[in-house]
């Protein structure tokens, strides 16, 4: 069976001109021509639906085209949705958030041009998550105790540099060793989803608590050195 692009769109439930954007972004196989008449294929409708799920689920155009293109399994999906389209968290709005946290907004500014908060938006109105509000009490309390806040920034984002570059390292090494391993050995596609996102869930948890042990056993370390170089 055969479909015009009208036809196509009243089938998958999108606008023909969406289904235009879908061709533009390669994600939709050119249509068969007989003439100036264009023809879509069963095949397109399948895509079409795919496409739509994807979506649905949050994923970007960027991710769809990684799991119609093969580079994702199906197996990947609750992974990726963990990932890349989690629960929204609870959020306030750059006004709200100096408000609560008393920290004046040109410094909030600052603080995310350091890479010390970020928006969980890029739409007209950014919002942050709640959570940055305990990350910048945290913060006040070491400026209320003398620390510069120049000084205090630069720690910070040489912090952030330092613990995104661990981070993506940790991604690496899950993607190799455990991902790759799962999706090797093939099985039941619905098991290994499952396995692979729970496993990413608790190792999740496991690298967040051996990160702030580390750091404060060696933030110990550190402070005794300070300590014990300054007797001498």
């Amino acid at each position: 069976m055969e479909y015009r692009i009208e036809q196509l769109a009243q089938a998958g439930g999108v606008a023909v001109d969406t289904i235009r954007f879908y061709q533009g972004k390669g994600l939709l196989e050119a249509p068969r021509r007989a003439g100036r008449v264009t023809w879509y294929s069963e095949g397109h409708l399948d895509r079409l639906r795919r496409i739509r799920d994807l979506q649905q689920r949050g994923f970007t155009l960027t991710v769809i085209r990684r799991f119609l293109e093969g580079e994702l399994e199906e197996s990947d999906e609750a992974l990726v949705e963990a990932v890349t389209a989690p629960t929204p968290p609870e959020t306030l709005s750059l006004d709200e958030l100096a408000i609560q946290s008393g920290v004046a907004k040109p410094l909030l500014r600052a603080l995310e041009q350091a890479g010390l908060i970020f928006p969980t938006s890029d739409g007209d109105e950014p919002r942050y998550p709640i959570e940055d509000l305990e990350a910048l009490a945290a913060g006040l309390k070491l400026v209320e105790a003398g620390v510069p806040l120049p000084a205090l920034m630069e720690l910070g984002s040489q912090h952030a540099a330092a613990v995104e570059a661990t981070a993506r390292r940790a991604v690496e090494l899950f993607d190799r060793h455990v991902r790759e391993r799962i999706q090797a050995a093939g099985g039941n596609p619905e098991a290994a989803e499952r396995e692979l996102l729970r496993l990413f869930e608790e190792l999740l948890e496991a690298s967040g608590t051996l990160v702030r042990h580390h750091f404060q056993r060696t933030l110990l370390r550190a402070a005794r050195d300070h300590i014990e170089h300054a007797r001498e």
